[in-house]
């Protein structure tokens, strides 16, 4: 079964909800927030993913924190330590399923990924 990570008030979370939910697909949503994140689930995105695709520097989250905390961030380590500290820094939604993660929503790559293309 997919899992689909995020904050349950992002536009784009639901973008991604309102397309799973159209397309029939099963999944179940983890909120950072209200679920939690713990480091060995961040760090196996990272390693999946690299940590500077995770890493949301686009975002108010992002631009809230002091100059010092967003010039700390230089590596894995760093970057976890942020995001962990900030879910809501981190890029989404995520979209998991075993060995399978989508990062960010796009329609065609969804149904290119649910028809099992990855």
């Amino acid at each position: 079964m997919w899992t689909l990570y995020g904050i349950k008030n992002c536009d784009t979370i639901k973008k991604a909800r309102r397309w799973l939910d159209e397309h029939q697909v099963a999944y179940h949503f983890h909120d950072y927030r209200a679920d939690g994140l713990d480091a060995a689930l961040l760090q196996r995105f990272v390693d999946a993913l690299g940590w500077e695709p995770l890493l949301n520097t686009r975002g108010t989250t992002w631009r809230k924190l002091d100059e010092t905390q967003r010039a700390g961030v230089t590596d894995a380590a760093s970057a976890i330590a942020v995001m962990l500290e900030h879910p809501a820094i981190i890029k989404r939604p995520l979209l998991v399923n075993g060995d399978s993660l989508l990062l960010g929503f796009d329609n065609e790559r969804y149904a290119h990924a649910l028809a099992g293309g990855n």
